[in-house]
């Protein structure tokens, strides 16, 4: 197979998803399954859908059109604010759009008419963690707008946390976000269907005993893709967390001193290097890097670890494992490592199907050719 590449098990995510849904699903909440990691991979699109999400969700419009035009026809959301520049392309391939500006509200609304289409608004609120949404004490006025313009919908409220400041998702801050959907029914005279509550950071809070409001939704890609929470990037119970593995070839192999000689400036990325002396030791080099993907999200097997990257070399410390020119190695990804990877024109992305382990085994992690 080519290298590198990016293995993704469709099969784990349609089963990790799978339980997502029926355990959400117990209490009360809905998932959309967010795409953007994958950049709208059709394939991956449908391993989600199999498993029984309510829709997709991605936050580029170029991957909405590229499941469009690949014929997927379920419900799919934009769950960044849209461009103005693009609201066009946004109501004719996205069913639903996140929003907090009343300018592109009313630009939407007049692109719906054009183009003879109903859009859906979510109105996503700011509760702490400082990325977007509108302010609780402007909400009431922001929905009248929406409710106000023609050919748009008023789907309901949303809120996002642990993104921007790391602000978790706890009872209190769901109990907000559920007395404003309360307060925006009972002022407006209109009836929510969404009340979004977050993302895989939620999980501790979504399926915990204490879980109680109007929250109804989520948007999870993390714990689908890589079978964690995204709060604390513990793995979540039953779930593969090995859905989607990087595989590397190695380009050199040898015995090298661990310090390097001469006259010392900054490497490649600005950053000084600052080394001890551990004698001679195996050095890896793989055909990939800074170029390709975020190091640091990068999870070696065992008895390998990584000393780093320049733009297109990835270098190991191999310990006893004598690597040989050619062999391959597979690592676990992170949500970074993931999404610089799968951005990557140089990364081949394997899409494979049967599964081959349980959730939480060991699998080897080395490849000869």
């Amino acid at each position: 197979m080519n290298a590198p590449r990016l293995e993704v098990d469709l099969d784990k995510i349609t089963q990790n998803a799978r339980l997502l849904v029926e355990e959400l699903g117990e209490n009360g909440i809905t998932v959309t399954g967010v795409t953007k990691s994958c950049m709208g991979s059709v394939e991956v699109a449908k391993a989600m859908l199999r498993a029984g999400v309510n829709g997709l969700g991605d936050a580029r419009i170029e991957n909405i059109e590229a499941m469009r035009q690949q014929r997927i026809a379920a419900p799919i959301m934009l769950i960044r604010s849209p461009m103005l520049s693009q609201v066009e392309r946004v109501v004719r391939h996205a069913d639903i759009s996140f929003n907090t500006e009343l300018a592109v509200v009313r630009r939407l609304s007049a692109a719906a008419q054009l183009a003879e289409r109903t859009h859906g608004v979510v109105l996503m609120v700011e509760l702490g963690d400082l990325r977007e949404g509108i302010l609780p004490g402007d909400l009431v006025n922001a929905a009248r707008e929406v409710l106000r313009l023609p050919n748009l919908v008023l789907t309901g409220i949303g809120t996002n946390l642990a993104c921007h400041s790391g602000v978790a998702p706890d009872a209190a801050n769901m109990a907000d976000l559920s007395a404003l959907a309360d307060e925006l029914e009972e002022t407006l005279e209109v009836k929510l269907e969404l009340v979004s509550g977050g993302n895989s950071a939620n999980l501790d809070w979504a399926l915990g005993a204490g879980r109680k409001g109007r929250v109804n939704h989520l948007r999870l890609g993390e714990a689908i893709l890589l079978g964690r929470e995204s709060l604390h990037r513990q793995p979540v119970d039953g779930l593969y967390t090995d859905a989607i593995a990087l595989v590397a070839e190695v380009i050199e192999s040898k015995i090298k001193p661990s310090l390097p000689w001469g006259t010392l400036g900054e490497t490649a990325f600005g950053e000084g290097v600052t080394s001890m002396d551990r004698g001679d030791m195996a050095r890896v080099i793989l055909a990939i890097g800074e170029q390709d993907l975020d190091p640091d999200g990068l999870q070696p097997p065992e008895g390998l670890s990584i000393l780093g990257a320049s733009s297109d070399h990835l270098i190991l410390n191999s310990g006893t494992h004598r690597l040989q020119v050619g062999g391959e190695v597979r690592f676990g990804v992170n949500y970074s490592a993931l999404m610089r990877a799968m951005t990557s024109p140089f990364v081949h992305k394997a899409m494979v199907r049967g599964i081959k382990n349980k959730p939480g085994a060991v699998h080897s992690l080395y490849n000869r050719r």
